[in-house]
Parts: C-alpha cells; sequence; structure tokens
C-alpha cells in the first residue's frame, strides 16, 4: 500500500509539473521575429534575399507574409517553405515513462538532447532526401498569429494523442488534412520521399523502442554517468549520438555513421576508417559520414573574432547545424543574417504523438517560425555538424574548411583542425567500434567527464 501511494504521489506530481511547463514554456511561440530587406539569410547552405528598393524590417510571423511587397514575396515563401521543412524536435510530456525514474517528460531538462536530435535529423535527411528537398505541406501549417496557431495546436495534439491511444489511425481533427495529402497526384518519387520523411521522424519518437528517441539516447547517456533529469552538455550529446547510431539496427541506417573529433582534431584516417568499414550485412560498401566537432567560441563568453567562421560553416549545403545556444538554454543554429544566428528553440512543451501509428499527424513536426539571437549572446560551448556522403565528398569538406579555419583565425592556433592519418599515429588511444557489455571505452569515459565538469559550460 505504502509503494502505492509513492507511486499516486509521483503521478500528482508530474501531473502538477506537465501544468506548470505548459504555462512556462508557452511563450516560446509568441515572440515575433524580425529580418532585415537588406541583407541576405542563409539557412544550412542556401541564400534568401529579401531585398527591396524601401529600407525596413519584415516579420517571418506567418500573419505578416501575405503583407510583403510582391517583389520579396515568392523569396520569402521559399526561404519560409525551406526553414518549415526541417524537422523540430521540442520538450514533450505524457510519453512512456522514462526507465529507471518516474519522468514522463524532459520539460526543462532535456533542450540539449532535443537540439542534438535536430541535428541528427538533419543528417539524415541529407542522406535521404537531399537539401533540395522541401516538404509539400510545408505551407499548409496555420498562417494565423503565432497565439493561436499555439492554441491550434495544442488542440491538435491532443486530439493525437487521444487518438494514439485508442489506436485510431486518423485523428478526426486531421482529417481534412489527410484527405488533401490523399487527393494530391504524388509521383513515385513524391511517394518515396514522404515514407522517408515519416520514417525520419519516426525514428525520434519519444519511446523505448525509437532508434534516436529521448528513452534510448537516456540509456547510452547513462554510461557517461548521465540520468533522466540532468543538463547535458553539446560535447555529451556529440558522443552519445555517435553511440546511438552505431547501434542502430534498422537495416537503412546501415549506410550511415557518426564520427566525433577528439580534442578539436578530425583524424582524416579514423573518419575514412569508418567510411569503409563493412555494414552489418557484410557488403563492402562506404558509408556516409556525420561529422561532429565540440569546440569552444572563447573562454567566459563567446569571442566576436569567431563570428565570420561560424557564419562560413553555416553557409556549407552540408553542414547540418550547430547545436549551441545561451547559458541553461540549448538552440539547433541553423543559419543567419548579419551579425544574428536563426535557430529552432526545443523549450516548448507539445504533447506526445505516438508515431507507430500510421499516418501520424506530422505538423507538431515542423515549426512555423524561425528565431534570432545576437552571435554574441551565444553560450561558447556547442557542437558544429557535417555530413560527407562519400569518401570524396571528405577529403574536399575537410579542404574547404581548413581554408576557412585559416583564412578567419587570427590566433596561432584555429578553432579545429584536419590533420592526415589515425589519433593512434598521435599517440591517443584508439577507441574501439564496439565493446560487449560496455557502450563507452574508458577513454572515451574520461573525455566525456571533463566535457562535462570542466571546461565546456553545460547548457
Amino acid at each position: 500500500m505504502e509503494a502505492t501511494g509513492t507511486d499516486e504521489v509521483e503521478k500528482i506530481k508530474s501531473k502538477f509539473m506537465s501544468a506548470w511547463h505548459n504555462m512556462k514554456y508557452s511563450w516560446v511561440l509568441k515572440t515575433k521575429t524580425y529580418f532585415s530587406r537588406n541583407s541576405p539569410v542563409f539557412l544550412l547552405g542556401k541564400c534568401y534575399h529579401f531585398k527591396t528598393d524601401e529600407s525596413g524590417e519584415l516579420s517571418t510571423d506567418g500573419s505578416n507574409f501575405d503583407k510583403i511587397n510582391a517583389e520579396i514575396s515568392g523569396n520569402v515563401e521559399e526561404f519560409r517553405k525551406d526553414f518549415i521543412s526541417r524537422i523540430w524536435l521540442t520538450y514533450r510530456e505524457e510519453f512512456p515513462q522514462i526507465k529507471g525514474s518516474a519522468l514522463t517528460t524532459d520539460c526543462g531538462w532535456g533542450c540539449t538532447l532535443r537540439t542534438g536530435q535536430m541535428l541528427l535529423a538533419q543528417g539524415l535527411m541529407l542522406h535521404f532526401l537531399g537539401r533540395a528537398w522541401v516538404w509539400p505541406e510545408a505551407l499548409d501549417i496555420d498562417n494565423s498569429d503565432s497565439e493561436s496557431w499555439t492554441a491550434h495546436t495544442v488542440k491538435k495534439l491532443t486530439a493525437s494523442f487521444e487518438a494514439s491511444l485508442t489506436a485510431e489511425r486518423e485523428p478526426k481533427i486531421l482529417s481534412n488534412y489527410h484527405k488533401g495529402t490523399l487527393k494530391r497526384n504524388c509521383d513515385d518519387n513524391e511517394m518515396r520521399n514522404e515514407v522517408y520523411h515519416r520514417k525520419i521522424i519516426s525514428w525520434f519518437g519519444d519511446s523505448p523502442l525509437a532508434a534516436f528517441g529521448l528513452h534510448q539516447l537516456i540509456e547510452y547517456g547513462k554510461k557517461s554517468g548521465k540520468i533522466a533529469g540532468d543538463w547535458y552538455g553539446p560535447a555529451v550529446v556529440a558522443h552519445i549520438l555517435r553511440k546511438a547510431v552505431e547501434e542502430a539496427r534498422d537495416p537503412e541506417l546501415q549506410g550511415v555513421t557518426v564520427y566525433v573529433a577528439q580534442d578539436c582534431t578530425v583524424y582524416s584516417s579514423d573518419v575514412i576508417d569508418r567510411q569503409c568499414s563493412l555494414m552489418d550485412s557484410g557488403k563492402a560498401d562506404t558509408k556516409a559520414v556525420i561529422i561532429l566537432v565540440p569546440v569552444r567560441l572563447g573562454g567566459e563568453r563567446t569571442n566576436m573574432d569567431y563570428l565570420e567562421f561560424v557564419k562560413g560553416i553555416l553557409s556549407l549545403e552540408y553542414c547540418v547545424g550547430i547545436i549551441g545556444g545561451k547559458p541553461k538554454q540549448s538552440y539547433y543554429f541553423a543559419g543567419f543574417q548579419d551579425d544574428s544566428l536563426i535557430y529552432m528553440d526545443p523549450h516548448y512543451c507539445q504533447s506526445f504523438v505516438d508515431v507507430s501509428i500510421k499516418d501520424f499527424p506530422l505538423e507538431s513536426f515542423h515549426c512555423p517560425s524561425p528565431k534570432k539571437m545576437s552571435f554574441k549572446k551565444m553560450d561558447p560551448s556547442c557542437t558544429i555538424g557535417f555530413y560527407c556522403r562519400t569518401v570524396q565528398d571528405f577529403e574536399k569538406a575537410s579542404e574547404e574548411i581548413t581554408k576557412m579555419l585559416k583564412s578567419s583565425s587570427k590566433e596561432k592556433y584555429p578553432l579545429f583542425t584536419f590533420v592526415k592519418g589515425h589519433s593512434r599515429d598521435y599517440d591517443f588511444a584508439s577507441s574501439p567500434l564496439h565493446e560487449e557489455n560496455d557502450l563507452f571505452s574508458e577513454d572515451e569515459k574520461k573525455r566525456l567527464k571533463r566535457f562535462s565538469t570542466e571546461e565546456f559550460v553545460l547548457l
């Protein structure tokens, strides 16, 4: 009886915290973002121009798009479609209980895991869909002002959650949306892309079985001393993502690997070895690689000397974004305009969506409006990500980024480096690709502990 009473108390506490978090994080989509008409906007390697003869600013809040001068409205629409097509992963509540805890929400502590998920999702989108892909339904997301969008979304997500409990395939509130989708005369390529779009999102579902879902990431984090409810730094999340991809068993994911730079150094031979390693099927084919580089952009505060380099990185189409943010708040940086970074914010509490159900609603996984933040407000601790499909792509990227590092570095040493050879050639312990009963080697554990406790500020 005592145990039952304790469980009830935990449930009541969880309900109270969910209500509090809903109120606390509901403001995220209510603020408007303004973009200059006279400066180009970059989003993960793509450039958009909103320029007109008149100076001033325009808002990317959905309600204002129809008021923009016709001369630039097409470009704004293309930018908005591109931005909305990126996968948005936020706080969720009422998902299956996390193993070893009473938590059914990550509100207040899971933001860096969410931004890490967004970065990995962009890498997988490049791999399966390509950079040119945009979601056909992107502009169908409610274009009313953000406050009403929030209320509208809550209703839709509530319906989605109720449908997931009853295993209803199509929530009634979204029936018209799905009818419109079914009526679309898709060719084979569009249908293929939509299958992968849904599949990628499903890999990040909030359930224990999802390959890159919160539950799995927390399990891998335990190997580095982290538990559910802890703060996670961007460097620790980089290693967790590597391990999650390494352990994924979906055949579709066998052609992708993740490499994490060691002490701000990318060892080219180690990367190529990962790309050329045999797949589980025994097939000898090169893998695409997502390279993650944990770095620090200054001491206690971000050094403005690194601004041009960060802008250069976000101008590359093979960049998959940056896990960063402000102190105690992690954001997914995906672009910039002038000296401001464009980001997606995970600090918005949404209801659990069961991605195992056919035709689960997609709208809550796509952000309707971008946010901007001055570069000087950025926390110096971050992780930069790149995607390379082939060994040749990696070699080309390493040359291009090296030139960028040298030209932007005012100091004797660049932010990070690419060097030839293996890490073991430089007296670093080589980490095994797989260790039975232990997902992280002793060397990795020491490195992760150092990242968590010393020079990296936790987000």
